[in-house]
């Protein structure tokens, strides 16, 4: 009887185990879905061939796509502030590897997304082919 009485205490420690995941979803920030092929090869976009870069695009996303070369890969984020509504004053501006915030001026790193505020950068997925980057999301 006593095993029984201890498996019973064991075993709501196993259950009770939740994930770590990292949690993308942002109430400041919608989501939306889209697909943009983004040629490094134009004059527009040659900055990104470069480490360090950062290239704003607008009309894409909530406030505009924010693609940064890391050097081992590329980032996109939305250009959107993550920890503001959006407002006139929400999108953000590239300065060196760090985008600004127009609002609170809140700094977050381009190459890990993470700044001094609650939530992080809005992040996308990009495959690189070639010169050609997909970011989608």
């Amino acid at each position: 009887m006593k095993k029984y009485a201890l498996l019973f205490l064991i075993i709501p420690f196993f259950l009770s185990c939740s994930d770590s995941g990292i949690n993308n979803s942002n109430p400041f920030v919608p989501n939306y879905t889209f697909s943009v092929d983004i040629n490094m090869n134009l004059p527009a976009y040659s900055n990104l061939k470069f480490v360090s870069n950062a290239v704003y695009i607008s009309g894409i996303g909530a406030r505009g796509l924010i693609i940064f070369n890391t050097g081992s890969g590329y980032n996109a984020f939305d250009a959107a502030c993550p920890n503001q509504t959006i407002s006139a004053c929400s999108t953000m501006t590239i300065n060196g590897i760090n985008a600004v915030c127009g609002c609170d001026n809140s700094e977050y790193s381009l190459f890990t997304g993470q700044g001094p505020l609650q939530y992080p950068l809005k992040q996308y997925r990009v495959q690189v082919n070639g010169n050609v980057l997909r970011v989608y999301n």
